[in-house]
């Protein structure tokens, strides 16, 4: 059911949330698909100078990080609450959680945003996950885009936040393409999946565990990814669309509208926007996130 936005922003998160966790890997995740460490191959194929300018790319995001998560500084109105939905704000996400506990399965798709660069380093994350919102764990895929010294670079990644560093497979990603991640859990086992329906050497699979993950939220999210100096400036994605959005919480299936659910605006440390979410579309399981400014 379409539901109206509040007009004032009635929650502010004052902290990065462990998002794009302590540290990129170089090689492909263990447990991916061969398909996925094809990707790396692929990228290789293309000419010396152009092998040289992603490797630097990769390098300039091998320590990438997010501070700690400290304790949940979220303040609500109950008043100005509208059928479960709260506005919230943050320094890094833009898009929709959902709260409750025992969630076990989320999935979206969306079509991989062209970045258009500057001499700017910035970055843009995209992704699903279960927890990170008001748990000290994360457990997430997406894709990641990344501008450096004036070029885009494209990849899709995985994290079990803290547990394992962001293990980044495909590199061969590219603007335009389809992509469905998902996040499953069974138990104390995750299967974290990212398909790339245009670039195969892209796509993986695979399954971490967690016996102390808190289960307590969903997420559909773009995010503007931290390292030790602060949040980077957010790479101009223009818009990027979640679409087809399912979600499971205890023996309940259905969309982010079925459960109690936040819409996140990311903005800086003076309040003005940086990524705008629109509202959810008619089916409950969609939206738009619009950028703003890159910090």
């Amino acid at each position: 059911m379409h539901r109206p936005r509040p007009r004032l922003l009635v929650r502010f998160l004052t902290v990065s949330v462990p998002a794009l966790g302590l540290l990129v890997a170089l090689a492909p995740a263990a447990g991916a698909s061969t398909a996925a460490r094809a990707g790396t191959a692929a990228a290789a194929s293309s000419g010396p100078a152009s092998r040289r300018a992603a490797a630097v790319a990769r390098q300039a995001i091998k320590h990438l990080s997010i501070g700690q998560h400290a304790a949940d500084h979220r303040v609500s109105s109950p008043s100005l609450r509208i059928k479960g939905l709260s506005q919230v704000q943050s320094t890094n996400w833009s898009g929709y959680a959902d709260t409750g506990s025992g969630f076990s399965t989320v999935t979206g798709s969306w079509t991989e945003p062209s970045v258009s660069c500057t001499s700017q380093t910035s970055l843009a994350a995209f992704w699903v996950g279960i927890d990170g919102y008001s748990s000290s764990s994360v457990e997430q895929d997406g894709t990641l885009a990344e501008c450096y010294r004036g070029a885009a670079y494209y990849y899709t990644w995985w994290e079990m936040y803290p547990t394992n560093a962001i293990q980044v497979v495909g590199q061969t990603l590219r603007a335009g393409d389809s992509i469905t991640a998902s996040v499953v859990r069974s138990g104390t086992s995750y299967t974290l999946k990212v398909t790339d329906s245009t670039r195969s050497a892209d796509s993986f699979s695979t399954t971490q565990s967690c016996s102390g993950c808190a289960n307590s939220s969903a997420e559909w999210i773009a995010e503007a990814p931290s390292g030790s100096s602060g949040v980077y400036p957010l790479s101009d994605f223009h818009s990027w669309t979640e679409s087809g959005a399912t979600v499971k919480e205890g023996s309940t299936s259905g969309v982010i509208s079925s459960f109690t659910d936040d819409e996140l605006t990311m903005s800086n440390s003076s309040g003005a926007v940086k990524a705008l979410p629109g509202s959810l579309n008619g089916s409950g399981n969609g939206f738009g996130v619009t950028w703003e400014r890159s910090s």
